[in-house]
């Protein structure tokens, strides 16, 4: 008899859950040494994933013009902003933090997610939608590239860079964000392309400086190109444009397609004039417009 109402039990609680509908699983905790996530809104999923020393408050003003329609889901990486960096403070950032991207959109039990990264978040994003396959509903990299030096020379190579990144990574850890910055204005005028697209997020939140170098150093070596032809879910790149021909980023169109061109299906290309790297915060109604025609 006990054990005939324990069965009960369960298969009343188990109604109970089913029928509160998909909601009910995305309230199953989610913990992570590399990243946080909050939720926002109902509808579709869309994951937010922002980009080096930014926290998910860099996607403020589009989470307030989207939270109706759609539930976000804001991700941080420990070790960015006031978070403390946790797993994140020993050997690589990257892989682990497209992990537990993955590992939260499985648990979590997201219906085909719409993703939306920033700068190293738009390789994250790569990464996710690489390894996720038909799992990824759709992906736009803002302002990413997935082999960034080729931003600043289509020709260059991991060897050629590795130096530079070195540099970076150093200058982090001990001369802090606004040596970086300056040295990363004197590499734009020797090397020319889109500089700002590496250097210019800086300081933007900050963080824990280990954390930053590392996450620097590998958003300047890493080569995703080759990861390209395993994304099967659509992708858009949203990138900051000048018509002003004196300005690197008048060269923006040429960079960023010759970037994307090993995707499987043709990428959408969207540029931004008059933005920058922080695309939705120098241009925030164009970029707005630009998500909107990539979730309809």
């Amino acid at each position: 008899m006990e054990q005939r109402r324990n069965i009960v039990k369960g298969l009343v609680a188990g109604a109970a859950l089913w029928s509160s509908g998909p909601d009910a699983w995305a309230q199953a905790p989610f913990r992570s040494s590399r990243i946080t996530v909050t939720t926002r809104g109902r509808g579709p999923d869309l994951v937010l994933i922002p980009g080096l020393a930014s926290t998910a408050e860099v996607w403020r003003g589009l989470a307030t013009q989207l939270e109706r329609r759609r539930r976000l889901h804001l991700v941080s990486v420990r070790g960015f902003g006031e978070l403390p960096a946790q797993a994140n403070a020993d050997g690589s950032v990257m892989p682990g933090v497209a992990n537990e991207v993955r590992r939260y959109i499985t648990e979590q039990r997201l219906d085909r997610p719409a993703l939306i990264g920033h700068s190293m978040g738009g390789q994250v994003g790569i990464r996710v939608a690489a390894d996720a396959g038909a799992r990824a509903g759709r992906v736009m990299v803002v302002d990413s590239s997935p082999f960034f030096a080729a931003l600043i020379s289509p020709s260059a190579t991991i060897a050629d860079v590795e130096p530079i990144a070195r540099l970076a990574f150093q200058a982090i850890q001990f001369l802090g964000d606004e040596a970086l910055r300056t040295r990363g204005r004197s590499m734009g005028l020797e090397l020319g392309g889109a500089t700002d697209a590496v250097f210019s997020s800086m300081g933007w939140q900050g963080g824990d400086r280990h954390v930053l170098a590392q996450a620097l150093y590998e958003v300047m070596t890493v080569d995703l190109r080759r990861r390209l032809p395993d994304i099967v879910a659509p992708v858009t790149v949203v990138y900051g444009w000048s018509a002003d021909q004196s300005s690197p980023r008048a060269r923006a169109d040429s960079l960023f397609r010759g970037a994307y061109a090993r995707l499987r299906r043709p990428a959408t290309f969207e540029r931004i004039e008059g933005a920058e790297h922080m695309v939705m915060i120098d241009q925030p109604r164009r970029f707005l417009a630009a998500v909107e025609r990539f979730l309809a």
